[in-house]
Protein backbone atom coordinates (compact mmCIF):
# COMPACT_ATOMS: atom_id res chain seq x y z
CA UNK A 1 0.00 0.00 0.00
CA UNK A 2 1.12 3.54 -0.89
CA UNK A 3 2.04 5.59 1.57
CA UNK A 4 -0.49 9.35 0.68
CA UNK A 5 1.63 12.78 -0.30
CA UNK A 6 0.00 13.77 2.88
CA UNK A 7 1.04 11.34 5.40
CA UNK A 8 3.37 13.69 7.14
CA UNK A 9 1.22 16.94 6.77
CA UNK A 10 -1.72 14.26 8.73
CA UNK A 11 0.09 13.11 11.47
CA UNK A 12 1.18 16.42 12.43
CA UNK A 13 -2.07 18.31 12.15
CA UNK A 14 -3.10 15.41 14.60
CA UNK A 15 -0.21 16.54 16.94
CA UNK A 16 -1.33 19.35 16.98
CA UNK A 17 -4.79 18.41 17.87
CA UNK A 18 -3.58 16.37 20.38
CA UNK A 19 -1.50 19.11 21.82
CA UNK A 20 -4.81 21.67 21.76
CA UNK A 21 -6.74 18.89 24.18
CA UNK A 22 -3.65 18.16 26.01
CA UNK A 23 -3.36 21.67 26.69
CA UNK A 24 -7.08 22.64 27.11
CA UNK A 25 -7.21 19.37 30.09
CA UNK A 26 -3.94 20.90 31.19
CA UNK A 27 -5.30 24.34 31.33
CA UNK A 28 -8.09 23.29 33.66
CA UNK A 29 -5.86 22.47 36.93
CA UNK A 30 -6.24 24.80 40.14
CA UNK A 31 -2.88 25.38 40.64
CA UNK A 32 -0.81 27.56 37.39
CA UNK A 33 2.16 25.56 37.22
CA UNK A 34 4.20 26.14 33.67
CA UNK A 35 4.71 23.76 31.45
CA UNK A 36 8.44 24.17 31.66
CA UNK A 37 8.26 22.74 35.52
CA UNK A 38 5.73 20.15 35.12
CA UNK A 39 8.52 19.01 32.24
CA UNK A 40 11.13 19.32 35.32
CA UNK A 41 8.62 17.33 37.44
CA UNK A 42 8.19 14.43 35.31
CA UNK A 43 11.91 14.20 34.58
CA UNK A 44 12.76 13.65 37.49
CA UNK A 45 9.62 11.48 38.41
CA UNK A 46 10.88 9.11 35.86
CA UNK A 47 14.62 8.95 36.80
CA UNK A 48 14.33 8.89 40.72
CA UNK A 49 18.48 9.70 40.86
CA UNK A 50 18.18 12.84 38.89
CA UNK A 51 20.91 15.70 40.16
CA UNK A 52 20.50 18.87 38.84
CA UNK A 53 23.47 18.43 36.30
CA UNK A 54 21.49 15.50 34.77
CA UNK A 55 18.27 17.69 34.69
CA UNK A 56 20.60 20.04 32.75
CA UNK A 57 21.40 17.53 30.31
CA UNK A 58 17.78 16.48 29.87
CA UNK A 59 16.37 19.85 29.37
CA UNK A 60 19.57 21.13 27.06
CA UNK A 61 20.26 24.04 29.40
CA UNK A 62 22.90 24.92 31.14
CA UNK A 63 22.83 23.89 34.94
CA UNK A 64 22.21 27.55 36.67
CA UNK A 65 19.24 27.27 34.73
CA UNK A 66 17.63 23.98 36.04
CA UNK A 67 19.11 25.33 39.58
CA UNK A 68 16.46 28.41 39.14
CA UNK A 69 13.79 26.44 38.19
CA UNK A 70 14.23 24.05 41.23
CA UNK A 71 14.43 26.78 43.04
CA UNK A 72 11.41 28.33 42.30
CA UNK A 73 9.57 24.27 42.28
CA UNK A 74 11.27 24.32 45.55
CA UNK A 75 9.57 27.32 46.46
CA UNK A 76 6.02 26.35 46.14
CA UNK A 77 6.72 22.95 47.82
CA UNK A 78 6.37 20.87 44.92
CA UNK A 79 10.47 19.77 44.94
CA UNK A 80 12.70 18.71 47.61
CA UNK A 81 16.99 18.43 47.50
CA UNK A 82 18.01 15.78 49.48
CA UNK A 83 21.68 14.08 50.15
CA UNK A 84 22.22 11.31 47.98
CA UNK A 85 22.93 7.88 50.60
CA UNK A 86 25.77 6.92 49.02
CA UNK A 87 27.60 10.21 48.06
CA UNK A 88 26.46 12.69 50.42
CA UNK A 89 28.22 15.52 48.36
CA UNK A 90 25.68 14.50 45.89
CA UNK A 91 22.05 16.16 45.67
CA UNK A 92 19.10 14.78 44.45
CA UNK A 93 15.86 16.50 43.14
CA UNK A 94 12.74 14.50 44.46
CA UNK A 95 8.95 15.33 44.06
CA UNK A 96 7.15 16.11 46.77
CA UNK A 97 4.06 14.09 47.52
CA UNK A 98 1.94 17.67 46.32
CA UNK A 99 3.98 17.01 42.70
CA UNK A 100 3.22 13.67 42.50
CA UNK A 101 -0.43 13.93 43.24
CA UNK A 102 -0.59 17.00 40.61
CA UNK A 103 1.10 14.50 38.12
CA UNK A 104 -1.54 11.95 38.47
CA UNK A 105 -4.73 14.49 38.57
CA UNK A 106 -2.86 15.84 35.25
CA UNK A 107 -2.48 12.60 33.79
CA UNK A 108 -5.86 11.39 34.80
CA UNK A 109 -7.77 14.77 33.19
CA UNK A 110 -5.35 14.32 30.07
CA UNK A 111 -6.17 10.86 29.92
CA UNK A 112 -9.97 11.58 29.74
CA UNK A 113 -9.78 14.11 27.60
CA UNK A 114 -8.27 11.82 24.95
CA UNK A 115 -10.89 9.39 25.70
CA UNK A 116 -13.76 11.76 25.17
CA UNK A 117 -12.22 12.48 21.64
CA UNK A 118 -11.52 8.79 21.05
CA UNK A 119 -15.17 8.22 22.08
CA UNK A 120 -16.40 10.21 19.12
CA UNK A 121 -14.56 7.53 16.68
CA UNK A 122 -15.89 4.20 15.98
CA UNK A 123 -14.43 1.21 17.60
CA UNK A 124 -12.55 -0.19 14.30
CA UNK A 125 -10.77 3.29 13.61
CA UNK A 126 -9.58 3.49 17.75
CA UNK A 127 -8.06 0.12 16.80
CA UNK A 128 -6.44 1.28 13.57
CA UNK A 129 -4.64 4.25 15.45
CA UNK A 130 -3.65 1.72 18.46
CA UNK A 131 -2.00 -0.18 15.51
CA UNK A 132 -0.37 2.88 14.18
CA UNK A 133 0.85 4.45 16.95
CA UNK A 134 2.51 0.91 18.14
CA UNK A 135 4.06 1.19 14.55
CA UNK A 136 5.02 4.73 14.74
CA UNK A 137 6.36 4.31 18.49
CA UNK A 138 8.44 1.05 17.39
CA UNK A 139 9.48 2.68 14.19
CA UNK A 140 10.51 5.50 16.23
CA UNK A 141 12.88 3.84 19.32
CA UNK A 142 14.74 1.81 16.72
CA UNK A 143 15.12 4.44 14.04
CA UNK A 144 13.95 1.89 11.27
CA UNK A 145 11.24 2.09 9.02
CA UNK A 146 8.47 -1.01 8.40
CA UNK A 147 8.71 -2.55 5.32
CA UNK A 148 6.44 -1.80 2.72
CA UNK A 149 3.74 -4.24 3.16
CA UNK A 150 4.53 -5.36 6.53
CA UNK A 151 1.58 -6.20 8.87
CA UNK A 152 1.38 -3.60 12.03
CA UNK A 153 -0.57 -6.12 13.95
CA UNK A 154 2.58 -8.31 13.91
CA UNK A 155 4.24 -5.61 16.00
CA UNK A 156 1.51 -6.04 18.67
CA UNK A 157 2.58 -9.39 19.09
Amino acid sequence: MDRPPNLAAAIDAAAEALIGVLDSASSRHQVAVPPTQLRVLSLITERPETNVNRLAELLDVVPSSASRLCDRLEATGLLRRVADPRDRREVRLVPTAAAETLLRELTERRHRAVQAVLDRMPARTQHELLLALLAFAQAAETGVTAEPGTDATALTA
